[in-house]
């Protein structure tokens, strides 16, 4: 492309303390772990850095305190290349944290907190309006600010798109509408579709309620994506790897995603993209620390998707 696309990702910024250990507890006491970091982290943070790496400019929309942790965490993401001008601060709020275990074969428990305070609704859209964004990625953690951006998105003809994990049914049922394209883990799918339906049913059942694109990730399995010209539901399988950690995988895979879109892809050469970077992500320790370039990750779309 003649100039890098430019991305505003939007949602959550956390300081994540990332612990590996053998295997996750499964009762109480205290365990000693092998390897740890500690970095600035969160879904739309984690994805603001995975799409920078892939060669998009980007800027992050998230709340924090106005505390020490505050300034750690603009100056770990900053120092990503990502542009952090956008990050509010709440006077008398507490920054998001999180408690991460990872084990031997990369499966992690993760602990968040987020104070009320900081999450509280913007009034208003942290630009007069986002036609210098190629694309708009939120995730479901900062709903107020996330209905604004796909709302904007939206009416200039741009993706909107809608990182849906776990979150209230009453979240989903806000931001679902409002974006073009949604990208749903098989935790999210099943609050708003049913707990029992498998990922492909649940894609399509999902798609009939909107008329955004929609897609649904099941990691090591692959992503299931509504194909609406043709009327049914496809399959990108996944690269098949030996994981290390999945921590931030979903968010890179997003990540990605929002890249290839932006940059006019054809929908399932971008999911190829974003499943690739996934994947690459997965080899490494250390959640969004693992995210690849873009060297990498169209190695691994060439690998495993020859033409």
């Amino acid at each position: 492309m003649a100039r890098p696309v430019k991305l505003l990702s939007v949602g959550a910024l956390t300081l994540d303390t990332i612990l590996r250990v053998e295997t996750l507890p499964v009762h109480q006491g205290k365990f000693i772990a092998s390897d740890g970091v500690q970095i600035a982290s969160g879904m739309a943070t984690s994805a603001a850095c995975a799409a920078h790496r892939l060669g998009a400019d980007v800027s992050l929309w998230a709340s924090a305190g106005d505390d020490a942790v505050a300034d750690q965490l603009i100056a770990g993401i900053e120092a990503e290349g990502v542009d952090c001008s956008f990050v509010r601060r709440v006077r008398g709020a507490r920054s998001a944290l999180a408690s991460i275990l990872v084990d031997a074969h990369g499966e992690r428990i993760i602990v968040p907190f987020y104070d009320r305070l900081a999450q509280a609704d913007p009034e208003a859209l942290p630009v007069a309006d986002l036609t210098a964004f190629d694309a708009v990625l939120v995730d479901v953690r900062w709903p107020g600010a996330a209905a604004l951006a796909l709302n904007a998105a939206r009416a200039l003809g741009h993706p909107a798109i809608l990182d849906a994990d776990t979150a209230s049914l009453e979240v989903l049922e806000q931001l679902l509408p409002l974006a073009t394209h949604i990208v749903a883990s098989e935790p999210a799918a099943r609050i708003v579709c049913g707990q029992a339906l498998d990922p492909e049913t649940a894609c399509a059942d999902l798609a009939s309620r909107t008329d955004a694109f929609v897609a649904v990730t099941g990691g090591a399995a692959g992503s299931w994506w509504h194909d609406r010209r043709a009327g049914c539901v496809r399959h990108v399988a996944a690269p098949r790897i030996k994981a290390v950690d999945t921590l931030a995988a979903g968010d890179v895979f997003h990540g990605a995603f929002a890249v290839g879109l932006a940059e006019a892809m054809p929908v399932e050469q971008a999911l190829r993209f974003a499943s690739a970077a996934a994947a690459l992500k997965c080899l490494r320790f250390g959640g969004r620390l693992g995210a690849p370039n873009r060297a990498e990750t169209l190695a691994m779309v060439a690998a495993t998707w020859p033409a």
